[in-house]
């Protein structure tokens, strides 16, 4: 296979070359490069200033959301151009993190099931990073069913009255809307009796809390709903519908996440070129050449569905569970490749200062980041039974509840009282 640009893409990448040489912050490049897995580093700049800054220059000179429609704030541009655009961003493609969830999850949700007008007005300012979205799903007594959810809307007049909580919210804590999926009738299956709808972060009502997590950061929060009004022009498909939306969500979802997990693969083969071990390379190791073999084998079968996922698009084609797989390997392998480095490193390893630790720390990062990367966007086990039941073909997992209307669902006793 030949993978070298047609004249065509050469001419594209030259020109995405000359944006990113004029335009990019550079003075950030030092501390982006030393960036931490879940941690984007910036020194003593403000990182959600200075991912906004660079955004609304890429938004300015055509370069943001390449893949939407112009109308929109994208650039119309094709997958391939997408691919190469990210590769020539290199390093200040991880300021983008802070948008991922709006653009890559929230966005084709509202082009798929917003009215016209709302599309013009929230698009190009979640394009340009003016306004921050997140994504609202997860409760805590749902666990990975999210069709478990509880999180009541009840109709109003002409509004919807939120009572609930969601928890592991992404970036609750700067954004200023997100999408929300609610239950609107308990009394059918639970599939059936859920709604969509997006709403004002900084609507009365809503409390955000963020979580400490072991890496020391906040990315994740608790977010509680009291009597939050939401208008019903702010609904997304049809009432009863939510489950339905919700697919082209998570969809999107798996392709934004499992495209954009380091595996750790470059840094691990990285490290083992100057660590020493028993007096050697450690790269000359027959043990550690073996892992690199698994590893490298792995990151290429990605990089492989990656182009597959891309030709898809190309095609018009909607992201489909295949993209589960992508997430499911990358997860698993990141948190490998952080174990493995620390058991090279010995005693040393657990040094967390990146100025001091080998690899500025980056395995310490990636290792206290794996776990929520193996939860967020759906768990191992989720995404397993996704892709037996609906890439493989394999028997559905037994649901005792499959069919049973939402409140007739056994629960523990203390739900009960």
């Amino acid at each position: 296979m030949d993978f070298s640009d047609t004249p065509e893409e050469a001419g594209f990448r030259a020109e995405v070359r000359t944006f990113v040489d004029e335009h990019a912050p550079h003075y950030l490049a030092p501390f982006l490069a030393k960036s931490g897995f879940g941690n984007t580093h910036t020194g003593d700049y403000d990182t959600l200033t200075e991912a906004k800054k660079w955004q609304k220059t890429k938004a300015e000179h055509g370069w943001a959301c390449l893949m939407w429609p112009t109308q929109y704030g994208g650039r119309g541009a094709s997958p391939m151009q997408n691919v190469i655009w990210s590769q020539e961003e290199g390093l200040y493609g991880r300021l983008s993190s802070l948008f991922i969830i709006g653009q890559g999850m929230c966005a084709p949700t509202m082009m798929a099931y917003a009215s016209e007008a709302h599309k013009q007005r929230y698009l190009p300012k979640l394009a340009s990073g003016e306004e921050v979205w997140c994504q609202l799903f997860s409760e805590p007594h749902g666990g990975s069913d999210l069709a478990g959810l509880r999180t009541r809307a009840q109709k109003s007049g002409d509004e919807w009255v939120i009572n609930g909580q969601k928890i592991w919210t992404s970036g609750a804590q700067h954004s200023d809307f997100g999408i929300l999926i609610t239950r609107t009738d308990p009394d059918v299956a639970k599939h059936k009796g859920l709604t969509m709808f997006f709403l004002d972060m900084k609507s009365p009502g809503v409390k955000i809390v963020p979580i400490r997590q072991a890496n020391g950061n906040s990315e994740f929060n608790e977010v509680y709903f009291d009597n939050v009004r939401i208008p019903d022009h702010q609904r997304l498909g049809e009432v009863g519908e939510g489950w339905r939306v919700s697919i082209t969500t998570l969809m999107n979802e798996r392709m934004a996440i499992g495209g954009s997990i380091p595996t750790g693969f470059p840094e691990i083969y990285e490290l083992v070129q100057t660590l020493s071990l028993d007096g050697a390379p450690a790269v000359e190791n027959p043990a550690v050449k073996s892992r690199l073999a698994g590893w490298y084998v792995k990151a290429a079968g990605l990089g492989h569905n990656a182009s597959r996922m891309i030709s898809a698009l190309s095609k018009g084609e909607m992201p489909g569970p295949e993209n589960s797989m992508g997430k499911l390997v990358a997860g698993n392998m990141m948190q490998d490749i952080a174990k493995f480095a620390l058991d090279l490193q010995g005693q040393a390893g657990s040094l967390v200062d990146p100025e001091i630790a080998e690899g500025a720390a980056r395995f310490q990062a990636m290792l206290l980041r794996s776990p929520a990367v193996r939860i967020e966007g759906g768990t191992d086990q989720i995404l397993r039974n996704i892709i037996g039941e609906r890439v493989l073909g394999l028997p559905e997992d037994l649901r005792a509840d499959k069919g049973m209307p939402f409140n007739k669902i056994p629960t523990s006793q203390q739900d009960k009282s």
